[in-house]
């Protein structure tokens, strides 16, 4: 993974995210698919399936395709100042990207699922929907937390402000990759993603990391939805300087960060040494 020092000069974008998790036998497991490796934005890294924010996402028919009014999403966001509107189109977004990078839907009809899998893959999302006449599942797409691009770039220059939700693929379904976007997909615990990085069989960006770190706290896909029911999505805007030559990215509650409270558990700092971002205590500080 390479530094990126070229400073952004616009305003970071809306996008969503989706963690999807599934139990297994050794414990939870979190679905990663790797960007193409021309991708202007984290080519070949390992991330979790999402994208930008479409203008029409904020048009869907929301009393015809979503199981809950906006409201209801606009409150579990935990965003006052973040319009309904903008609210309800990152909940869609989320699900249109799960739906086209991993072809999974968030319906709990598997035979509508199915159908959905058979239509031109280049045909809107909302058209899809209007066509199959799918609601859409949110009740169990929890928000996670919400990340936002360092104004001092170090992966990419482009800057996005990101809304993280964690959920379980819809039974009978299955998570794989595109062949576009992504040309690679796995199933792995969030502490062998972790190991992989560490020895260099995958990339990670810093946001994955910490949150391959906060999930590893975690056995269970219900583990996981308990907490994200219990909390409000934390804001983690990373900060960053250079401290005698090497980069180093710091999180709400390090002395550094201009935000005394913590906003995740472990580590509050990574650095960027052996062409990779890493606590600086090592590995094992990542589960501490």
């Amino acid at each position: 993974m390479e530094l990126n020092s070229e400073v952004p000069t616009a305003p970071p974008r809306d996008a969503a995210t989706v963690v999807m998790l599934r139990d297994a036998p050794q414990g939870l497991e979190v679905f990663l698919v790797k960007r193409h490796g021309l991708s202007d934005v984290l080519g070949g890294a390992y991330v979790f399936p999402g994208g930008k924010l479409d203008a029409n996402d904020a048009l869907l028919d929301v009393a015809a395709h979503l199981d809950q009014d906006p409201t209801q999403l606009h409150a579990a966001l935990g965003e006052p100042q973040t319009a309904i509107s903008t609210a309800t189109g990152l909940y869609v977004a989320a699900l249109r990207e799960a739906f086209e990078e991993s072809r999974v839907l968030f319906t709990p009809n598997i035979a509508t699922a199915r159908a959905a899998l058979l239509h031109d893959a280049t045909k809107p999302f909302n058209q899809l929907l209007a066509e199959l006449q799918v609601r859409l599942q949110t009740r169990n797409v929890l928000p996670w937390s919400r990340w936002i691009t360092p104004r001092m770039p170090s992966v990419t220059n482009k800057r996005f402000d990101t809304r993280f939700f964690v959920a379980a693929v819809p039974p009978e379904q299955e998570a794989t990759h595109d062949d576009y976007e992504a040309t690679e997909s796995v199933w792995l615990a969030p502490r062998t993603a972790l190991q992989q990085y560490w020895s260099g069989q995958i990339e990670l960006a810093p946001p994955q990391i910490m949150s391959l770190s906060h999930l590893s706290r975690h056995r269970t896909v219900a583990s996981v939805m308990v907490a994200a029911r219990q909390q409000l999505p934390p804001l983690v805007l990373p900060e960053s300087f250079d401290e005698d030559g090497t980069r180093v990215l710091c999180y709400p509650g390090d002395p550094r960060h201009s935000v005394a409270q913590r906003a995740l558990p472990g580590v509050t700092r990574l650095l960027f040494r052996n062409k990779r971002f890493e606590p600086v205590e090592g590995f094992e500080a990542l589960f501490a």
